[in-house]
């Protein structure tokens, strides 16, 4: 399942709050039809398209919901300005911990100008941010203590990051993938591919071989250990009668495609201000866009058994999309569990060990590439008043000197100005 959160407007009063309790009942739903993953996008500032800010708190209360459901940053946005790596690890931890090791870490380093300059970050740099930042993160889970790292673009002394997560040496990483050398790099770096793009079987095929051949031979790990694995979007929307699916369903998925290219490619936006919704149905827009599992049960069944044939590992199913009552979304995630799904999950498991064992060879081999964080013995980190007392500073002087400007900062900022 893939949690974008879209809410176009207008809007009414409490419409955040239903569109997210609706979501976290859409997990309990998809678990029980067999799914098996829950994804979460982390978008800022896209209104209309993604409210999915906070998907490390989403996740979080998905994993109270549900009990077997894999739970899936897709993705933590990686550079230091968005999230400092050492609150990810944290965070990832603490979600893996609440959630009996259930996580799945996918990464990204984002692209669209609102959120980039948002948080100061400059596209340039975007790419070695989000390395540097994973390659650290990854160390921070598996070391006692961190060494520390003094970066580019983040530092920070020798620390032992707590907690630790249940998953060792961490939770199975991803990177988030929009075109053929992304897909390429994920499998240099032993992550798995979060391609979320929409493909037919052939063109799925060309990429999970290409991702596939690049593992088996030029993998060097950017974290710890790896994940071989390739996932595929695909919007759904499911009705007995498929012309009924399309009928509900072609809108929304072709706002999920507009939208985006609105806020990464050719929109000029005014926060708070623009109308996406309005503008999508003024616009020209691809008629086909990621409807291939917008239709019947045996329609959206043909499509899986497509993706399936070229290998893909994992389908994410785009449940909700631009204006989507309720009731269609719980009714899709119905026919997915009694329909479509359970043959897919009866060879599911087969298909697994087999890959894995064929596998198995070029996983060791990608491993011995793995470069572990430097075992070091960490410096003590006295309390201020011990190094106030070493270094012979007057403790009472610095805390009367903290209190005066403690008192200035009160009267500037609550107190009534400068006076």
């Amino acid at each position: 399942m893939f949690f974008e959160l879209q809410l176009p407007r207008p809007w009414a009063e409490g419409d955040e709050q239903t569109l997210f309790q609706h979501a976290l009942e859409w997990a309990e739903l998809g678990e029980r039809a067999g799914i098996g993953y829950a994804w979460a996008q982390e978008h800022h500032f896209l209104e209309e398209y993604s409210h999915s800010s906070a998907p490390e708190v989403f996740l979080a209360a998905v994993s109270q919901r549900t009990r077997e459901m894999r739970l899936g940053h897709g993705v933590n946005l990686m550079p230091p300005a968005y999230n400092h790596p050492a609150r990810v690890a944290e965070r990832i931890a603490t979600l893996d911990l609440v959630s009996n090791g259930r996580v799945e870490w996918g990464t990204g380093e984002s692209s669209s100008r609102l959120e980039l300059e948002g948080f100061g970050i400059d596209y340039v740099d975007k790419r070695p941010m989000w390395a540097e930042a994973v390659r650290e993160c990854a160390r921070m889970l598996a070391s006692e203590p961190y060494p520390g790292c003094s970066g580019e673009y983040f530092s920070m002394p020798a620390r032992n990051i707590v907690p630790k997560p249940v998953q060792r040496p961490h939770p199975p990483m991803w990177l988030a993938c929009t075109n053929r050398e992304t897909v390429k790099l994920a499998a240099r770096l032993g992550l798995g591919a979060l391609t979320f793009s929409f493909m037919d079987g052939d063109e799925a095929a060309f990429w999970v071989n290409e991702y596939y051949d690049t593992f088996r031979t030029e993998c060097r790990p950017i974290g710890q250990t790896v994940n071989p694995n390739i996932a595929m979007l695909a919007g759904v929307m499911i009705d007995e009668d498929d012309s009924e699916a399309i009928r509900r369903g072609l809108a929304g998925q072709q706002f999920f495609k507009w939208a985006l290219a609105y806020y990464f490619r050719f929109g000029t936006h005014l926060p708070g201000r623009s109308r996406l919704w309005a503008e999508f149905e003024k616009s020209s827009v691809d008629p086909m866009a990621g409807v291939a599992a917008v239709g019947s049960p045996a329609k959206v069944g043909e499509h899986l058994r497509q993706l399936e044939a070229a290998g893909v590992d994992q389908v994410i199913m785009l449940q909700q999309a631009g204006n989507y009552p309720h009731e269609h979304v719980c009714q899709t995630l119905e026919l997915l569990g009694t329909r479509v799904l359970p043959e897919f999950l009866d060879r599911g498991e087969e298909r697994k060990r087999r890959k894995q064992e064929e596998l198995a060879p070029y996983v060791e081999k990608a491993l011995r590439n793995v470069v572990p964080a430097e075992q070091i013995e960490a410096q003590p980190v006295e309390a201020y008043p011990v190094l106030w007392d070493r270094l012979g500073i007057d403790a009472e002087q610095w805390g009367a000197r903290r209190s005066l400007d403690a008192a200035q900062m009160w009267r500037l900022n609550v107190g009534g100005g400068t006076r």
